[in-house]
């Protein structure tokens, strides 16, 4: 190791009054255990560095939209019938339906859902979209009789039709939830859903209320048929409980469906080594600046000696 030095003016004075023979001299600093460990290791990790390590993690999957999800719901006066229990206390029909519809509709991820109330008349309270929240709140702004008081399940049918004429998806369901028997006789549910079955419709029924009770007017033979025609499947929900196990049949009938992302995640790692490397670096300076600062205080200290 070198290092700069003083030239001395007077060297030959003092050579010759001490008596002493000059000599060339050096100061060889010698590797340590602990040194040539922190080299290999800072090899190692630039080496490490430049091989360029990278993680690369499993495909992504995401929602992808597969069907337009219709719920077309009987709001007629009958809905408003206090006989369903939610917690401790009688609740409408309507209500606990609406409550439970509010848990079903963000559990679509994927489907462009469409909401279809009908009583006398139907209506559309929300065209197809992908925006669940905003299908969820347009829920909450319906209530018992906008409709009107009668039941037209056969208008709610064709209007459904209609709708799914007008969206491009090939795949095409209907969730139809009523309490009541068809009071209309200008379009009957038979033949709105032979001509929604002709355009693919899969129409899922489901009646509410108990058939057997004195305020039940039901036609179940009805609901079945729709479903029958159209490849769907009907369901009886006398209770929350049961139309909440309707709601995971349909999920279960109707899956979401996923697709894998063609970019795979990707984490480059080379940052890590070579931090590792710099750090390293610094501590092996670090250790020999100690190291000669140590040697030269001995040093000095047995001339003093």
């Amino acid at each position: 190791m070198k290092s700069a030095s003083l030239t001395l003016p007077t060297y030959a004075v003092v050579v010759e009054e001490t008596k002493q023979k000059p000599r060339v001299g050096a100061l060889v600093k010698k590797r340590g255990f602990v040194s040539w460990v922190l080299v290999i290791l800072i090899w190692v990790c630039l080496v490490a560095a430049l091989s360029s390590p990278r993680l690369v993690g499993e495909p992504e999957m995401k929602v992808k939209t597969s069907r337009s999800f219709l719920i077309a719901a009987d709001i007629s006066f009958s809905m408003a019938t206090p006989d369903w229990q939610v917690g401790d206390k009688k609740v409408r029909r309507w209500d606990a339906v609406k409550s439970l519809l509010h848990d079903f509709i963000p559990k679509r991820k994927g489907d462009r859902m469409g909401l279809i109330f009908f009583g006398s008349s139907a209506y559309i309270q929300a065209p197809f979209t992908p925006d669940l929240s905003t299908v969820d709140q347009l829920l909450e702004e319906a209530d018992v009789g906008m409709a009107g008081q009668m039941t037209h399940i056969g208008k709610a049918i064709a209007l459904g039709r209609k709708l799914f004429d007008k969206d491009t998806i090939p795949e095409k369901v209907m969730l139809l939830l009523t309490d009541g028997v068809d009071a209309g006789d200008d379009v009957l549910p038979l033949d709105a859903a032979d001509l929604a079955a002709q355009d693919s419709v899969i129409i899922y029924t489901i009646g509410i209320g108990d058939p057997q009770t004195k305020k039940g007017d039901l036609d179940e033979k009805t609901l079945q048929e729709i479903a029958d025609m159209t490849g769907g499947k009907y369901f009886l929900a006398m209770d929350t409980h049961s139309l909440e196990q309707v709601y995971e049949e349909i999920n279960r009938l109707e899956p979401i469906e996923y697709e894998e992302m063609t970019n795979k995640p990707l984490k480059l790692l080379y940052p890590y080594p070579l931090g590792l490397a710099l750090a390293l670096m610094l501590l092996e300076m670090l250790i020999g600046v100690i190291s000669l600062a140590l040697r030269r205080l001995k040093k000095e200290g047995g001339a003093n000696g």
